[in-house]
C-alpha cells in the first residue's frame, strides 16, 4: 500500500491561495492576520491535514519547544503527579515535555541531564535533586548556560530556582502530631540521595534533641526510597528494628515507606494503628487505598509541577531565578491514633 505525501507549507500556501509566510503567521500565531485569511489558511491546513515540522520552526527561530524534565524514578506516584502539574502547565505554553530517568542515581541524574542539554532543550526542572559534593559544582556551570528549576532541592545554588514544600515544617508538623497523642518513642524511616530524606532527618533531629527524646537508634535507612520495590525493603529493614526499639510511632519520609512499616508491623503480629502508628509523607493517592488508610504530609503535587513550569517559562522568557514555598497539609486518617504504651 502506498503512503500518502505528507503535505508541505507550500502545500498549504498554494491552497488557500496566501503566501508561505503567511501560513507560517498563522501556524505560530506570532504576527496578526486577517480572520477571513485566517480561516483560509486553516481550511487548507484541514484538508490536507497538514503537521507543522517543529524542529524547522525551531531552527528557524532558534528556540526549542521542548523542556526537560529529569526525576529519580517512576515508581513513587508522588513524582507522576508532580509531571503532571508540570506538564499540563507547560502543554499550555506551547512547550511539550523530554522525560529523563535518574533511578535515584546522582551520577545517572547529571548523565540525563547533560542528554538534554545536547538535545537543546530550552530549560530543565529536576524533581528531588541530590546536590551534594562535586554535583553542585556540576549545577553551578550547568545554570550559566541553561535556565533550571529544583523540585524539593534544598541546597542552594545561584541562579537556580527552587519550588518545595517546606519539608522542614511539615516533618516537624507531623511529629508534634505524633507527640501530642502521647507518642515518645518515635522510629524515623529515611532512605538515600535525596534533599528531601536529608531535610527530613535533619528536623526529626532537631525535634527529638529539643524534646529529650533523640536516639540514634531510632534512625532508619532503607537504601533507595523512590520505587515499588521500596515497601519492600522497608518491611524487611522494619523487620528487624521494630523488635529492637519498640517504637509506639513510625514516621516515613514517603508514603512507600509508610507502607512497608505497616507491612512489617503486620508480619510482626502488630496492629497499626492500637499497637504502633504509622504516619507517611506527600499523599499520594495509594495512601488512601491500603488498610488501614494512611495519616500522611500532602505535599501539594500539582501545585508542585504547575509552580515549577510557571518558573521555568519565565526563566526561559529572560525573567530572573525565584524560590516558591508551599505549605504541607496534615491529612489525618487512619494509620495513627493515641499511645497506648507507657514511655
Amino acid at each position: 500500500m502506498e503512503m500518502k505525501k505528507k503535505a508541505t507549507i507550500v502545500d498549504v500556501a498554494k491552497q488557500a491561495g496566501v503566501s508561505v509566510a503567511t501560513v507560517s503567521r498563522v501556524v505560530n500565531g506570532n504576527y496578526p492576520v486577517k480572520p477571513e485569511t485566517r480561516e483560509k489558511v486553516q481550511a487548507a491546513i484541514d484538508a490536507l491535514q497538514y503537521v507543522p515540522n517543529v524542529q524547522a520552526r525551531e531552527l528557524n527561530t532558534r528556540h526549542s519547544s521542548t523542556i526537560g524534565v529529569v526525576v529519580p524514578g517512576l515508581g513513587n506516584m508522588f513524582f507522576a503527579e508532580v509531571i503532571d502539574g508540570i506538564e499540563k502547565s507547560m502543554r499550555r505554553q506551547g512547550y511539550s515535555l523530554l522525560l529523563n530517568c535518574a533511578q535515584n542515581d546522582p551520577e545517572l541524574e547529571m548523565e540525563c541531564i547533560n542528554a538534554l542539554v545536547s538535545r537543546n532543550v530550552s530549560g530543565i526542572i529536576v524533581i528531588s535533586p541530590n546536590t551534594q559534593g562535586l554535583r553542585e559544582e556540576f549545577y553551578r556551570r550547568l545554570v550559566k548556560r541553561i535556565p533550571l528549576v529544583f523540585i524539593n532541592g534544598y541546597h542552594r545554588i545561584p541562579n537556580v530556582s527552587y519550588v518545595a514544600n517546606d519539608e522542614a515544617m511539615g516533618t516537624h508538623q507531623a511529629l508534634e502530631y505524633l507527640w501530642n497523642l502521647g507518642h515518645r518513642r518515635i522510629l524515623f524511616v529515611g532512605g538515600e540521595n535525596s534533599d528531601s530524606y536529608t531535610v527530613k532527618e535533619k528536623a526529626y533531629r532537631v525535634f527529638t534533641e529539643e524534646n529529650g527524646i533523640f536516639d540514634e537508634d531510632n534512625i532508619v535507612d532503607i537504601g533507595e526510597g523512590n520505587n515499588i520495590d521500596t515497601v519492600i525493603s522497608a518491611r524487611i529493614k522494619l523487620m528487624k528494628v521494630i523488635p529492637k526499639v519498640n517504637p509506639t510511632a513510625v514516621f516515613c519520609c514517603n508514603d512507600l515507606m509508610a507502607m512497608g512499616a505497616i507491612r512489617a508491623c503486620k508480619r510482626l503480629g502488630l496492629n497499626v494503628p492500637r499497637d504502633v502508628s504509622v504516619i507517611g509523607y506527600d499523599n499520594i493517592m495509594l495512601s488512601k487505598l491500603v488498610d488501614p488508610q494512611i495519616t500522611t504530609m500532602d505535599q501539594n503535587m500539582y501545585q508542585l509541577g504547575s509552580n515549577a513550569a510557571a518558573v521555568l517559562v519565565e526563566m526561559i522568557r529572560g525573567g530572573q531565578s525565584k524560590r516558591i514555598t508551599l505549605e504541607n497539609i496534615l491529612i489525618v486518617r487512619e494509620s495513627t491514633a493515641e499511645c497506648r504504651q507507657k514511655a
